[in-house]
């Protein structure tokens, strides 16, 4: 049964960075695509950026200077880096894993899903 577990999350000051971390377990899909998404109270769940086997990064422009996905294949391993954080970001972050690639499973196809971490932006 694959397993996504989520770390780092916390309480942040309005400007500072944070990293997040996904350690997949039984998650068997060499090409298969791993992303991360937000989710907070009366927001819509939200696609933050996605990550091929081969490192082909799937992110909105609008995303790209704040947001910084990368991938470990030999740890099974998902990252994402947050910068210059606002409290537009404030929400629980899921990670998220596909059977397939980015271009097929991405983003509502994503078959696995972690329990997610607690990302709090204050001023």
């Amino acid at each position: 049964q694959v397993r996504l577990v989520e770390t780092g999350g916390g309480s942040v000051q309005a400007g500072g960075s944070l990293g997040l971390s996904c350690t997949a377990s039984e998650y068997n899909y060499p090409h298969g695509c791993m992303a991360w998404f937000r989710s907070a109270p009366g927001n819509k769940r939200k696609a933050i950026a996605a990550i091929d086997s081969d490192g082909h990064i799937t992110i909105k422009d609008s995303e790209k200077g704040r947001f910084a996905i990368s991938r470990d294949k030999s740890k099974n391993s998902l990252y994402l880096q947050i910068s210059d954080l606002n409290s537009e970001d404030t929400g629980t972050y899921y990670c998220t894993a596909a059977r397939v690639n980015c271009a097929m499973g991405y983003p509502y196809g994503m078959d696995f899903w972690g329990n997610g971490t607690l990302v709090t932006v204050f001023s």
